[in-house]
């Protein structure tokens, strides 16, 4: 007897509906293998055979001693994983009649089983219930911990079940199994932007705060250099806090690469704050941007709509920095295979703090720098040109004084105030760009759009052109200074680009200086 399950495989972020197929033929002949799976299955999915006998059996079910083949259609995309153990199973159950099979068409169906016939979580049930409501099927039936997650997607009723008996006793009608309700606008309007840190927690560092809220108002990469001790790792972790608050739509994006990657909780359903991405300096390339042979997102996509935070910049290996020079321009990357291709986006705002030196005391106002002769230049040079391009403020942190760190009674804005500002001088960034396919801030702009948008004034051409000699700044400086100073007239709600605005760009320069490092 034939029956057909309705399952799921991710690739990159979006679902391919799977058909499982399971046909029951006659006794083998003995010594003759009696259990056949096609489709191009993993070893992960294989071994499945195992845990579907064990459970089936130990749940009180009947487990055919027959000849059985299994197929996954289509039979030309590879099946990875054990989140297809459960819809084996109801193939199995349905080709040999304990389950009645005529529902089984609405559902997608999919769970890994343990040998007691429970159900474990799986991966990326967020795009699997996205395209299931896409292609119409009525429900969807999965493992419970993952129904919260599933339940984000409107007009599809998910079903979290804990044992294989929920579902034949289900599909036999024997019992009525709740679907998962949730208000996602709601449930995202309760959660979104609620976070533990804030920049009223920072004392001092006003003029580090002003540039971080600059790099928010623009979408720029920021580079901050400074002692140990100084603040740059408290001063990255807020820089979320005063972002615009995420879309419902960008809320779904970052959710999906999240779920994709197993990253989501237990019982988790919308991520409804920016992503904040720490990854350690020992990290890989394939780690960094995604990959491996069976590719999955690396830590450049899961900080998408969010800061990914790259702490003692130099001691990244000089690769690892190298590969994210695309990514960062595309705003995506495309992991390709002699047999697929999939692209997984990566639009982030690039926070990275350094050291100025080995010992770290390099231009420290009490400590003396101990490093010898060319040490410094040569520990600033494990950052290529090309990064440092990409990035547009250059920020110099300086240590806290005593009086600032016990000073009670002053407090600092807190992220709520700062990021009103943010939010109109992003407004105005949108409605300039309305027109601009792919352009959403002023970090974003060509040069050509440079040219267009940010013209001076007289006294601003001289002013710039006096400090590009001066300071000798390099060719790399212009045109980001250029932007920084747009958006600072948009925080100031300006038209046109002021003097002032373009002498407070210029300070946000410190790695372009000739000489800076000795």
């Amino acid at each position: 007897m034939l029956s057909k399950v309705y399952a799921s495989a991710v690739q990159g972020v979006e679902a391919t509906t799977i058909t499982i197929e399971v046909n029951l033929g006659g006794r083998p002949a003995e010594g003759q293998r009696f259990y056949h799976m096609v489709g191009l299955p993993d070893n992960a999915v294989k071994e499945g055979f195992q845990r579907i006998e064990a459970a089936l059996t130990n749940a009180g079910y009947e487990f055919p001693r027959r000849q059985t083949v299994v197929n996954l259609a289509p039979a030309d995309i590879r099946k990875e994983g054990s989140a297809y153990d459960l819809s084996i199973a109801v193939g199995i159950l349905a080709s040999s009649a304990q389950i009645v099979s005529d529902k089984l068409e609405n559902f997608i169906i999919m769970g890994e089983l343990a040998l007691d016939g429970g159900l474990r979580p799986i991966k990326g049930v967020l795009p699997i219930a996205i395209q299931a409501r896409k292609e119409g099927y009525k429900g969807m039936i999965l493992p419970k911990t993952n129904a919260k997650e599933a339940a984000i997607v409107k007009d599809l009723d998910v079903y979290g079940v804990e044992h294989i008996d929920d579902v034949v006793k289900f599909f036999n009608g024997d019992t009525e199994l709740k679907p998962e309700v949730h208000n996602t606008r709601e449930l995202f309007e309760e959660n979104v932007n609620q976070y533990d840190v804030d920049f009223d927690d920072v004392k001092g560092q006003e003029n580090i705060k002003r540039a971080m809220e600059i790099a928010a108002a623009g979408g720029h990469n920021v580079i901050l250099i400074g002692p140990p001790g100084a603040g740059k790792t408290m001063l990255a972790k807020r820089l979320p806090t005063i972002l615009p608050p995420l879309s419902l739509m960008e809320a779904l994006e970052t959710t999906k690469i999240h779920s994709v990657s197993g990253l989501m909780g237990a019982n988790s359903s919308l991520i409804a704050t920016r992503p904040f991405r720490s990854p350690h300096h020992t990290i890989s390339d394939v780690a960094l941007v995604g990959g491996g042979s069976n590719p999955s997102p690396g830590e450049i996509s899961l900080a998408h709509n969010g800061v990914l935070f790259l702490d003692e910049l130099p001691e990244f290996k000089r690769t690892v920095l190298e590969v994210m020079r695309q990514p960062m321009e595309a705003r995506k990357v495309t992991i390709s295979r002699a047999k697929i291709s999939v692209d997984y986006p990566a639009s982030f705002m690039l926070i990275a703090a350094m050291n100025p030196c080995p010992c770290g005391y390099y231009n420290h106002p009490d400590k003396e720098c101990v490093c010898g002769p060319g040490v410094v230049k040569k520990y600033l040079s494990k950052v290529s040109g090309p990064l440092l391009d990409r990035i547009d403020l250059h920020v110099e942190v300086t240590p806290v004084s005593y009086d600032e760190l016990a000073d009670s009674h002053k407090r600092s804005e807190s992220s709520q105030v700062i990021v009103q500002r943010v939010m109109r001088a992003r407004e105005r960034q949108t409605e300039r760009f309305k027109n601009q396919n792919g352009i959403y801030n002023n970090a974003q702009m060509s040069g050509k759009m440079v040219a267009e948008v940010c013209q001076l004034n007289q006294a601003g051409t001289v002013l710039l052109k006096t400090a590009m000699e001066r300071l000798q700044l390099s060719a790399r400086a212009y045109d980001r200074i250029l932007k920084v100073a747009r958006t600072i007239a948009d925080l100031a709600q300006s038209e046109e680009i002021k003097i002032e605005h373009l002498a407070e760009a210029i300070q946000y320069r410190s790695l372009d200086r000739e000489g800076w490092a000795g």
